[in-house]
């Protein structure tokens, strides 16, 4: 029996496999205190991919007269990449290569990709999906504490809040086994609230449940602010003693009444009064935000508006109280902190630091001069791929492009300029499936690495079975490119995480006194320790720092032509691109659809489980209405996991985080065809026929994230 780690979400939740004759099966770990042994159906059905008849064992090269993919032998396959990305580099400089990764890829493998982006291919052109995860929350956290840690304190602290308050997350879906912590903290006497425009089954186990328009939870923080601020709830001696910037703060505020606030949001103002009093009469009170709060134009503004309200009740640094991020991918943390990120090297070291750099090439061997400078964010190194002076080939790692970015239909008109496009997969993705070259690799259950989990615990996946014949590890495929290119990477993940603890001394995500006999020993280290800022926060002077915020709104609104909001997000049984658990047969995969509110789906005449179309400025998708009366009447909502979502999203970045705006833009709905079969289809902007034709949906309320 093998202890190990789930594949999935952040939580990292522990499990064993076991093997019984040929099949590898999925025993609870009762005594890894993340989950306790509960798992979601994720979870258990994790090693559906072992076996498959889609996974992917022999490199697959593009056949020039054909255009066809053809099985290719490793050595052929890494041949051909390199002479072409030696080429491409001799003809238009260093970076013309560039470099994408993922948060599900282990801390090794994250930081042997910022080596091999920067050592063996010279190139600033590096980022990773992560940039789309949680990186709103991180720019925050980073201004205001000095620190970038998910949440710094253990999840199972919130079973011991007062009042806990959750914006844009859907836990009880999208992290099922956290869901206990929920249940623990009301049986403790706690009050939940949550804030999500739709009514999804974690409102469902709040005390309390605002639903304001997609991209307004900010102005919720500040008249809550002006509400604090007005009752005299500010913990003003905690402000004096551990704070700078509250003054500012409280200027920003001062205009957000409730009832303008309601004015915006749609929230009601005496809800909101109430709200306010609850947190002003609370000792303990404990905010996490995540991807609905996050994932937007200003998201990085958002965060800090809710820091600021946490900040002014005095919490950050109290027990079971402060300021936390729901991190959504399952390396989302540490995948950030060693080096894949364009403005960043390993322990979470900023690339424009002199210090830094000099530390870091030390360890590597090489001139500081050698190592080079900041390069483009994740959408923005996409958008610029086969452009004049952008990149022309690109390295794929543990990401679906093609599926989970933001107006995807232009990525992928970016994609197919290339000169060169090599994806490392178990199965053929969408992403995969258009590459010049694909390089099967290991999954999960195949290899040993670490990941860091939402809370900044370290722990270890440990290899339980063989790979099938004729796969490799990313971290031989990156050593076998570097080897073409002249450099010597280390291919054993122990080595390469005691690299990575040497490069990470010193720095705000500091490994250097993890090993893995600690992880093993005590399931999981922190780093930093379990809970920070109990004495002091990360800036030079030890005090956290208020930030003045003022919102802007969504970067398209709504209008005459677009009257709706979209928001996307996850579903239960399915995991971020899809790519993985739509072949798990025992998830179900309902594939892609429309919720909407009985309202709207009266107006244009659509019935639950017909087809709509919904349209935005940048594509279109035709997919099933559900319509449900848990989502707001000027609200639709469609999952992330199949390919055409993500042709509707909105690519405003916001300012500091380079977050696409995926949780909202414009739409329209249109009916396709009436069950009547007479007339023209309505949209979203004709009248309501005569006749209701709207049903509440026989299936649950999905999952925002």
């Amino acid at each position: 029996m093998t202890k190990t780690h789930c594949p999935y979400c952040s939580l990292q939740c522990g499990m064993s496999l076991e093997r019984a004759g040929r099949e590898l099966e999925v025993q609870p770990w009762a005594e890894f205190p993340v989950n306790e042994g509960a798992l979601c159906r994720k979870g258990w059905t994790a090693t559906g991919l072992r076996g498959h008849r889609e996974r992917l064992t022999t490199p697959l090269v593009r056949d020039r007269a054909t255009g066809e993919l053809r099985a290719a032998g490793w050595e052929e396959a890494l041949d051909l990449v390199a002479g072409r990305l030696r080429d491409l580099r001799s003809s238009y400089g260093a970076d013309a290569v560039a470099v994408f990764g993922g948060g599900g890829l282990t801390n090794e493998k994250a930081y042997q990709l910022g080596k091999l982006a920067r050592v063996a291919l010279g190139t600033s052109q590096v980022d990773y999906n992560g940039r789309w995860c949680m990186s709103s929350a991180a720019s925050a956290s980073n201004r205001a504490f000095g620190i970038d840690r998910g949440l710094p304190f253990p999840l199972a602290d919130i079973e011991h809040t007062d009042v806990l308050v959750l914006v844009g997350s859907n836990l009880v879906e999208t992290m099922p086994p956290a869901a206990r912590h929920l249940d623990r903290l009301r049986e403790n006497g706690g009050h939940v609230v949550v804030i999500d425009p739709r009514r999804t089954p974690t409102a469902d186990r709040a005390d309390t449940f605002l639903q304001p328009v997609p991209g307004t939870d900010l102005p919720i923080a500040l008249g809550l602010l002006h509400l604090l601020d007005a009752a005299g709830a500010v913990d003003e001696e905690y402000v004096a003693a551990r704070t700078t910037g509250w003054e500012d703060v409280r200027r920003a505020a001062a205009s957000w009444w409730p009832e303008r606030v309601e004015r915006v949001t749609g929230v009601d103002a005496a809800q909101l009064r109430d709200m306010g009093t609850l947190l002003a009469g609370a000792a303990k009170v404990t905010v996490l935000t995540a991807r609905g709060a996050e994932q937007h134009a200003q998201g990085t503004d958002t965060v800090l508006a809710w820091i600021d309200v946490a900040l002014a009740l005095g919490m950050p640094g109290r027990p079971n109280a402060g300021y936390g991020c729901l991190t959504g991918q399952g390396n989302g943390q540490g995948g950030r902190e060693h080096g894949q990120k364009a403005d960043q090297l390993p322990g979470y070291r900023m690339i424009d630091d002199p210090v830094a750099r000099e530390h870091v090439a030390r360890v590597w061997g090489v001139p500081v001069e050698s190592v080079p400078g900041k390069g483009r964010s994740a959408y923005e190194l996409l958008d610029a791929l086969g452009t004049d002076g952008g990149p022309k080939a690109l390295l794929v790692f543990g990401s679906n492009i093609v599926v989970s970015a933001p107006n995807a239909t232009h990525v992928r008109s970016r994609l197919d300029d290339l000169d060169l496009l090599v994806v490392s997969d178990i199965v053929l993705s969408e992403t995969a499936a258009i590459a010049d070259v694909v390089l099967p690799v290991t999954q999960w259950a195949e290899e040993t690495g670490t990941m860091t989990n939402l809370e900044g615990r370290v722990i270890l996946r440990q290899q339980a079975v063989a790979p099938p014949e004729g796969v490799r590890s990313d971290l031989d495929v990156m050593a076998g490119l570097a080897a073409r290119l002249g450099h010597d990477f280390a291919t054993d993940p122990e080595e390469v995480f005691a690299e990575l603890g040497r490069a990470s001394a010193g720095g705000r995500a500091d490994y250097s006194e993890i090993t893995y006999d600690r992880i093993r020993e005590e399931h999981g280290v922190f780093w930093a320790g379990p809970r920070l800022f109990a004495e002091a926060f990360a800036h030079d002077d030890g005090r956290a720092r208020f930030v003045a915020v003022e919102h802007r709104g969504p970067a398209e609104p709504v209008d005459a032509a677009y009257p709706l909001h979209l928001t996307t997000g996850r579903v239960l049984a399915q995991y971020q691109s899809g790519a993985q658990t739509r072949r798990v047969r025992e998830l179900p995969d309902d594939g892609p659809f429309v919720e909407l509110h009985p309202m709207l789906a009266q107006r244009i005449g659509a019935y639950d489980g017909e087809p709509v179309v919904i349209t935005t400025r940048r594509g279109e998708l035709k997919a099933p209405a559900r319509v449900v009366d848990t989502i707001r009447p000027d609200t639709v909502f469609v999952p992330f996991h199949w390919v055409g979502a993500n042709r509707l999203t909105n690519d405003a970045l916001d300012p500091s985080s380079r977050m696409p705006e995926f949780k909202v833009c414009a739409c329209a709905v249109t009916m396709v065809v009436s069950r009547l079969g007479a007339g023209a289809p309505r949209t979203s902007t004709t009248d309501a026929p005569v006749e209701v034709r709207a049903k509440r949906a026989s299936k649950p309320a999905q999952a925002r994230a």
